[in-house]
């Protein structure tokens, strides 16, 4: 949850499924401090409204339910005609807007819908609220870019350490017969013996302080090898060969391209 400060009040910001959600409940504190919740109902009475609400999801939500929201639009602006956030959500399964409670909760909506909201409550408002949200999104670009550049230097200083040694730890084993024999659970089980020489449950419990699973904590090099050996993997289980067969050759290819990366210089300058 983040906040920005529009007009000495703050207003909320929700990251879901990828997006920015603004607080509804927030923005109807500027001409309802009292019932914020009131004045996004009375927005949503209207037809209009409703209207815009219905294209956003045909747009953006492949699920809603489009003969719902025909009855609230016939229904709309009726004096009888009420509408809440999270009757809507229910009705509609709309993703435009969030209902949630607790102490931090209020109705949020998508970035879209929160202008537009924005718009009914204030003109003036709403510039304000656009130019602090693009100010948030430009603080937030530009924090991305110095944690790149980071990592890359970062990458840069750890490849050229490597020392030979390093470099020979890399290179996969050759897997015994009992590894190529034994039956794994799943098919990422079995990358992960072709290339590390052992299972995600097995990496984990010789490294139980180290965030992240067995790829997160892999070297260039063993990513690169892994996308190959997963399309590998799909060819020859096609051909119909047993785990066991297919395990051998994994591992065996693994060994030859790890040596051919380690000893080339063109995923070096990938980094450089």
């Amino acid at each position: 949850m983040k906040k920005i400060t529009i007009k000495k009040l703050q207003i909320s910001i929700l990251k879901a499924s990828s997006s920015d959600y603004i607080s509804l409940t927030d923005i109807a504190r500027h001409k309802n401090p009292d019932e914020p919740k009131d004045l996004v109902k009375n927005w949503m009475r209207s037809k209009n409204t409703i209207e815009f609400l219905g294209l956003w999801e045909k747009i953006n939500n492949q699920n809603f339910k489009g003969v719902e929201f025909d009855s609230f639009w016939q229904e709309a602006g009726a004096n009888a005609f009420v509408l809440s956030p999270s009757k809507w959500i229910e009705n509609t399964d709309a993703i435009g807007i969030i209902s949630k409670v607790g102490k931090t909760g209020g109705t949020f909506a998508h970035k879209d819908i929160a202008f537009e909201f924005a718009s009914w409550v204030s003109a003036e408002f709403k510039l304000y609220l656009v130019k602090e949200f693009q100010r948030l999104k430009e603080d937030e670009n530009n924090r991305l870019k110095l944690e790149w550049n980071l990592q890359r230097t970062l990458a840069k200083i750890n490849y050229r350490i490597h020392t030979d040694a390093i470099k020979e730890n890399l290179i996969p084993k050759t897997l015994s017969k009992q590894q190529i024999s034994t039956i794994y659970a799943n098919e990422a089980d079995l990358l992960n013996v072709a290339l590390f020489g052992k299972t995600a449950t097995e990496f984990k419990k010789e490294n139980p302080d180290l965030e992240g699973n067995l790829r997160d904590n892999a070297t260039l090099e063993q990513l690169v090898v892994m996308t190959n050996l997963e399309s590998i993997n799909s060819v020859l289980i096609k051909q119909n060969l047993s785990q066991g067969e297919r395990l051998k050759n994994l591992n065996e290819i693994a060994i030859s391209q790890m040596k051919s990366l380690l000893a080339s210089d063109q995923l070096k300058k990938l980094i450089n």
